[in-house]
């Protein structure tokens, strides 16, 4: 069956996730502000704001599969609830719903704050640090609350092609990391982002949460060192952790029994490949 899946935000994430249903022969539009002139062939463009309620351009009827996952135009609560909370209730009030058969809400592991570097599941009590995270959970229920098909996927720190500003750090020496104690760290490949999105969105029944990361949860200073030594760059520093993040190892179990394969299941592996085709290999091995 051929789906009709509307993107609501279509960046770097979003045109992955648009290759990957148009791959399968599925009719894809996707909303953004500024739609890209050089984006995947196939996508139907529409332009709008979804922040505002008189700001969406009339959305394809007959969606079966809508997929929430803008950016927000900067890092600050009225950014994010602009488009989060405002900009999913306008695109649901507008949509015509009669044939969703399922949303997923592109959210954010900052929602699960401090935990002393113990593990995290979905059944973990979210404990947001940050305003983000507070804003995406109030977000997820409001989603929850409509009584549509719909779950929330909750990813690690994103890494991929274009995204190496970590490599640039760490060659600068502007990246450090705690060493006593650890602050553990998650991530997830985009590609893998990008298929855990389209395989909850075509599931014939979800959980309301899932956690997207790899297998592989790291201490901080252990993936920068391992980084520095794949990029040439001097050891990292000793520094603080990341505000407002928390320490924490992600599990994504409940993902995997949903019989989602990972393609990069440690981070360290992904960036070696990146740095790989970026010509910039490990000089161990040259």
């Amino acid at each position: 069956m051929t789906e009709r899946v509307l993107l609501i935000g279509c960046g770097d994430l979003g045109q992955r996730v648009a290759r990957r249903f148009l791959a399968r022969g599925d009719e894809v539009h996707a909303l953004r502000r500024n739609p890209p002139a050089d984006g995947p062939q196939g996508i139907r463009w529409l332009r709008g704001d979804i922040s505002r309620p008189g700001g969406l351009p009339a959305l394809p009827r007959g969606v079966t599969r809508l997929v929430h996952l803008p950016a927000p135009g900067a890092r600050d609560p009225a950014a994010y609830r602009a488009v989060f909370i405002d900009g999913l209730a306008n695109v649901l009030e507008a949509l015509d719903t009669s044939r969703l058969e399922r949303v997923v809400f592109v959210s954010s592991s900052a929602v699960y704050g401090e935990h002393d570097g113990h593990w995290v599941t979905e059944d973990t009590p979210p404990s947001p640090l940050g305003a983000n995270g507070r804003l995406l959970l109030e977000a997820e229920a409001a989603l929850a609350a409509r009584r549509l098909p719909s779950t929330a996927l909750r990813l690690a720190g994103l890494y991929g092609p274009g995204r190496l500003q970590l490599i640039d750090r760490l060659r600068s020496g502007a990246a450090g990391a705690p060493v006593h104690p650890e602050h553990w760290a998650n991530r997830m490949h985009i590609d893998d982002a990008a298929a855990a999105v389209v395989h909850l969105a075509l599931l014939p029944e979800v959980t309301p949460v899932y956690i997207g990361c790899d297998d592989t949860p790291l201490p901080l200073h252990t993936l920068y060192a391992e980084l520095a030594r794949l990029a040439g760059a001097p050891s990292p520093r000793v520094a603080p952790a990341p505000a407002n993040v928390g320490s924490k190892k992600l599990s994504n179990a409940w993902l995997r029994a949903a019989g989602f394969t990972l393609r990069w299941p440690d981070s360290r592996l992904g960036y070696a490949a990146l740095l790989a085709e970026a010509g910039q290999d490990d000089p161990a091995q040259a």
